[in-house]
């Protein structure tokens, strides 16, 4: 029996068994072991010939993932928001491989990859799906491409092929310690009253994955799954966008439910409406900002910014500049929304905000 095939088995078994109190540490040890084999289909036969990828090169300030079923205009998309030429057509899998293109915005070149549709049973491997995903991984935020005439079939279907590899999105990593040690056995505490989860859950957990020694400390109320996710260590915790496409075949208060639902964005690539509006919130999900540099005596130069991650700080802006500059630092200035008053002098570790004007003074 293939791995495939034991994944099958135990999703079936999962699917039938009744959820209560007497069958949750049956459940538990299941999830387990689905989670052990489906991280034994990621990593692949380990001496298997090496075939053809399509993994490109990073570049820019930030990458996008474009993720969607076939033919719901995601080359499209590409081509409308870059100056990449991508192949688009009425028929399914017009994409065959990874078409990289750089999306200009308040200065930050981004990075959208047109990635193949992915079809259901992806994450088994159907349809070049692993190849997909772990392209996928790579990114800072996902797009997932939407048919909006399709309604939430799409998006329920794409989530799940995601997490079976594990890739979480919109989640926050679970606040638990977890530490394997080499001797002691299992030490287990929490910080508060613990109501999905229970300590001989842990035990039974830290058996299964064979680890018999381990520092553990819930510090949040977690399921038995984000737990699991925590000892198997390889999840992805990505934000998402959903956008759903072709919002010109359907109703105006379709348009409305949609448009007012968490994490969605509704654009037309035929008819190019709502683009700018998407380029805002990839912006806004990416927490990029700008921060101007001056040079003593002159006017700030706002054609060239440094493009830094939010909560950067004058330490992150020298190393943009160049990884020298922190040996000769001696003070920075700084005019904007983080300084107490205009000019302030601060040291390494000032917070910046978007729209900074900083000078940095040399030893």
């Amino acid at each position: 029996m293939g791995i495939l095939d034991k994944i099958s088995e135990i999703e079936k078994e999962v699917a039938r068994t009744q959820k209560n109190k007497a069958t949750e540490y049956h459940l538990g040890l299941l999830k387990a072991k689905l989670a052990r084999y489906r991280a034994q289909l990621l990593e692949g036969p380990k001496a298997s010939a090496k075939g053809e990828g399509f993994d490109v090169m990073k570049s820019g300030d930030a990458r996008v993932a474009l993720i969607g079923f076939p033919s719901v205009g995601k080359s499209t998309l590409l081509s409308t928001l870059t100056n990449t030429c991508s192949e688009a057509a009425n028929y399914e899998f017009t994409t065959l491989t990874c078409i990289p293109g750089v999306i200009e915005y308040n200065g930050a070149n981004i990075q959208l990859l047109d990635l193949p549709g992915i079809i259901e049973g992806a994450a088994a491997g159907k349809g070049r799906g692993k190849q997909v995903i772990s392209v996928g991984r790579t990114a800072d935020m996902v797009v997932m491409m939407l048919d909006a005439i399709k309604g939430d079939v799409q998006k329920e279907l794409l989530t799940l092929e995601l997490e079976a590899v594990g890739i979480r999105l919109n989640k926050k990593p679970p606040n638990i310690y977890f530490k394997e040690k080499k001797g002691g056995g299992i030490n287990f505490n929490s910080t508060l009253t613990l109501t999905k989860i229970s300590e001989r859950m842990v035990q039974l957990l830290m058996h299964d994955f064979k680890i018999f020694n381990a520092d553990i400390v819930f510090r949040g109320d977690h399921t038995t799954e984000e737990f699991i996710d925590v000892i198997v260590g390889n999840r992805k915790y990505m934000p998402c966008l959903y956008v759903y496409n072709k919002i010109d075949q359907i109703s105006l208060e379709e348009v409305d439910r949609i448009a007012r639902l968490p994490n969605c964005c509704v654009i037309s690539c035929n008819m190019k409406l709502n683009l700018d509006y998407l380029k805002e919130m990839l912006w806004k999900y990416l927490t990029l900002m700008t921060v101007y540099t001056k040079k003593p005596g002159k006017k700030p130069d706002f054609d060239d910014g440094l493009i830094l991650r939010a909560n950067a700080t004058v330490e992150h802006a020298c190393h943009t500049i160049h990884r020298t500059l922190i040996s000769n630092f001696k003070y920075a200035q700084v005019w904007g929304s983080s300084a107490k008053y205009h000019g302030q002098h601060v040291g390494l570790s000032h917070k910046l905000h978007h729209e900074d004007v900083m000078l940095i003074a040399k030893k």
